[in-house]
């Protein structure tokens, strides 16, 4: 998997940057590096990333605005490097479309097991991977394109899914009236179970129901059954 694979690693932390320059390009990959912003674009203009690693802390854009701004023009898999006691930021970062993330110190080990695991989802993503290719779900008065990742509505107006937020989605509607825990939904879309105290999953559900006009206390599409997990109440339509 790892074969030629380009990652991007922004820190304004220097030994940050080449430790993981170094672990990353043993396993395999082209791993290219910045310290900000500034340097983040210069190498986006001479490379397309299949993976960022994006620090919260530096100057100039901090994380959070440079994860906004490539979610602007791109679904790349984004990992975040947070503060190891700061949830807050963990939050955050999710809300802004980041896919993951890790808090500081980390292992080698763990991010490359998260970096594995971010790309096997976005291999998941490619029209090409797709079961059903050009498959459309309709649900609720949306309809979801598996091959584009667009969800539009049937008043006219459309939303480009972020990965994350397509791979959560098209889980529910495989699976509509099923009860899905939050260790399954993290599996699918993290490669991973959930964390104890974890509250990725939830901010995920909830950034979900917020792009589809969903209200978690009077639910019309996805059902939070307490105790046990997410349920998709909504009737889907599969057409080609």
């Amino acid at each position: 998997m790892a074969k030629g694979k380009p990652i991007l690693i922004v820190d304004d932390d220097q030994e940050i940057r080449e430790l993981l320059k170094e672990y990353l390009t043993r396993a395999g990959f082209d791993v290219l590096t910045a310290c900000d912003g500034v340097e983040m674009y210069q190498q986006l203009a001479l490379a397309t990333p299949e993976l960022i690693i994006l620090d919260i802390m530096m100057p100039g854009d901090d994380g959070f605005s440079l994860c906004q701004q490539i979610r602007r023009k791109s679904q790349v898999p984004i990992i975040m490097l947070t503060a190891a006691s700061d949830e807050a930021d963990r939050v955050i970062g999710l809300e802004l479309g980041a896919d993951d993330y890790i808090a500081k110190p980390f292992s080698p080990r763990e991010l490359m097991a998260r970096i594995k695991a971010l790309l096997r989802r976005a291999e998941f993503r490619q029209p090409e991977k797709e079961v059903v290719s050009g498959r459309k779900l309709k649900f609720a008065g949306w309809t979801l394109d598996s091959r584009t990742q667009l969800l539009t509505h049937e008043d006219g107006s459309s939303i480009d899914l972020t990965g994350s937020d397509f791979i959560l989605l098209h889980l529910f509607l495989q699976h509509p009236g099923q009860i899905l825990d939050r260790d399954a939904i993290s599996d699918a879309t993290r490669g991973r179970e959930s964390l104890p105290m974890e509250r990725g999953i939830d901010v995920q559900i909830s950034r979900l129901r917020q792009k589809l006009g969903d209200n978690g206390k009077g639910p019309r599409i996805i059902k939070t059954i307490r105790g046990s997990g997410y349920m998709l109440i909504a009737d889907v339509v599969h057409e080609d």
